[in-house]
């Protein structure tokens, strides 16, 4: 009898610990990385030294959840379709550590209006004619809340003698690097310290 007990309680206890242990829902303005398999993710992570090379920031649509990003044109991705796409399905999702009010995403929403069908931004150009993914996100939040996340670098800020990352720069830009563009990366984003993570796989 206390032979059975104990084995149907070494069954059941460690799932204890998973009760309400599921990532929380995705809120409109969350921030969202993953490293993508684009040709230029590799430059991407060896420039800023960070497994993230991409994101975007979700949105809602419908009641449920998309991933609004610059990856052709500025595009809604349904979020299930976004992380499957990132290297093994890894993701972290953030979140201001002071959540957004309805009214602050509603900002947010109508922001990504304005950046609607942009094309990419391939030379990590700072100007509103063409978008990359961190851009995107980091101008919504500046232009929408005021809120800056990650700080502003300049391209000759990154580790730009790494093998991978000098082919992409010729293939980019030939001999004229402009290295004193100001440029927002994934990696900024990331470590800014006015996010919390809140969920991740």
């Amino acid at each position: 009898m206390h032979a059975r007990l104990a084995a149907a309680l070494a069954l059941y206890l460690p799932c204890i610990g998973c009760i309400g242990a599921q990532p929380p829902q995705a809120r409109d303005g969350d921030l969202i990385f993953h490293a993508s398999r684009s040709a230029q993710s590799l430059a991407i992570q060896r420039a800023t030294g960070s497994r993230y090379s991409h994101m975007g920031v979700i949105l809602h649509q419908g009641g449920k959840p998309y991933v609004y990003e610059a990856i052709g044109p500025t595009v809604y991705t349904p979020l299930a379709r976004w992380i499957a796409r990132g290297e093994g399905g890894h993701y972290v999702l953030k979140r201001l550590r002071t959540p957004l009010t309805a009214q602050q995403q509603r900002e947010l929403r109508k922001q990504a209006g304005a950046f609607s069908g942009l094309a990419y931004d391939m030379s990590f150009e700072w100007s509103d004619r063409k978008m990359y993914c961190s851009e995107l996100v980091w101008k919504m939040y500046d232009r929408a809340l005021g809120v800056e996340i990650g700080r502003l670098q300049r391209l000759r800020e990154f580790k730009l003698n790494d093998p991978a990352v000098k082919a992409k720069l010729r293939e980019r830009y030939g001999v004229r690097v402009p290295l004193a563009e100001p440029v927002i990366s994934p990696a900024a984003m990331f470590d800014s310290p006015l996010l919390t993570t809140v969920a991740a796989d």
